[in-house]
């Protein structure tokens, strides 16, 4: 699919800098058609009165970002293996809250795994050089790994408020079963969310510019209830109930402490390190989804185009790939219980090893021995 000139799509070249190097959780894309603004390539410029709203040099962009997406994929990959390491190998079976951690380390994974893609496309400036294929899979792979990872919050935010708040009803709705039943649903809904993302997606060459650009194809209205629906189920639902559920556990506690009543040290650490948790996603992507709802609503024209938006929408998309590299720091570092399970982890398998070599070594002695 090539531009038209009849046509006026609602995106500018460093838009398309933004919105292309986290290309799902954005659907404001190029490809999105509007009146009220024209196109600004390479060599032909419009003028529409927004061109404040336009960096003319875009080469920071194209040097810095794909090293910062490749060392946050590649810490991304090592720390969020070793916690599934961690958790799928220990001895013991998962508690529920381990579950979900374990889930969301698996949802991180998925995501910073698809990222090189896009880092590679933000250096040749925003040129897909790959496949409509890869286009597609790596997109919706990052929204739903997105979408899931806030709802895997969500559900470990209940299971804290449950054993904290409502301790009496513990046993009855604590139970991994229930937890592994609560991840599938999760994964599931993540998958009928990323759907249209596979299906919008696609690639679109720009002749003007000589670039082929992988976008989403949307009306729109489309455009508009994509985005609405977006922010409402990825952002405001899920801070509301972790905010509510953070609230009441941190009153709790403080109310327990007043009274001077025993708390579990396994209930205490683990509210400890998912609170911190909590604190991570709150802090990297409370910016990303206020930038975005801002974002649309310059899109929509209620907002006029600025530049202070465009750079802050940057800032806040990189920082929030930062997430999937914290949450495994924060274990190490918070989780107490975690650290206990790595170094057995590790006791394990270097016996494992030393057992290995120990077997090595008897079966060459006794074939040396042999006439």
């Amino acid at each position: 699919m090539s531009f038209d000139d009849n046509e006026v799509y609602h995106c500018v070249p460093y838009n398309i800098a933004f919105h292309n190097v986290l290309p799902v959780l954005l659907s404001s894309l190029c490809s999105i058609r509007s009146n009220s603004y024209s196109v600004k390539m390479s060599g032909d410029q419009s003028n529409t009165g927004e061109d404040h709203c336009i960096p003319e040099d875009n080469s920071l962009v194209f040097t810095l970002v794909p090293p910062y997406i490749l060392v946050i994929s590649v810490l991304g990959i090592i720390f969020n293996v070793f916690v599934l390491m961690v958790f799928c190998l220990h001895k013991k079976a998962c508690t529920v809250a381990e579950i979900y951690l374990s889930n969301l380390a698996g949802a991180d994974l998925a995501l910073v795994c698809c990222l090189p893609f896009w880092a590679e496309y933000t250096r040749k400036g925003f040129d897909w050089p790959f496949s409509e294929s890869l286009c597609k899979v790596t997109s919706a792979v990052i929204y739903m790994n997105a979408f899931c990872s806030i709802y895997f919050l969500v559900m470990v935010s209940i299971d804290r408020y449950v054993a904290l708040v409502h301790p009496l009803s513990h046993e009855r709705m604590r139970r991994p079963l229930y937890a592994k039943l609560g991840c599938l649903f999760v994964w599931g809904l993540g998958l009928v969310f990323a759907l249209p993302i596979f299906i919008y997606r696609k690639l679109e060459f720009n002749s003007q510019s000589n670039l082929t650009h992988c976008s989403l194809d949307l009306p729109q209205n489309q455009y508009l209830a994509s985005e609405v629906t977006t922010i409402t189920f990825s952002f405001i639902v899920p801070v509301i109930i972790i905010l509510f559920c953070t609230v009441k556990i941190i009153q709790t506690l403080r109310k327990r402490l007043m009274e001077v009543l025993n708390i579990q040290k396994t209930d205490q650490k683990a509210t400890t390190l998912i609170l911190a948790v909590l604190l991570a996603f709150l802090i990297c992507w409370v910016p990303f989804h206020v930038t975005k709802i801002l974002d649309m609503l310059q899109n929509t024209g209620i907002l006029k185009c600025h530049i202070t938006l465009t750079i802050v929408q940057q800032i806040s998309t990189y920082f929030a790939f930062f997430n999937s590299v914290l949450n495994p720091i924060l274990y190490v570092l918070v989780g107490k219980t975690f650290q206990k399970q790595a170094k057995e982890l590790f006791m394990w398998l270097f016996m494992r090893g030393k057992h290995s070599d120990t077997s090595v070594l008897l079966e060459r002695a006794v074939i040396e021995t042999k006439p």
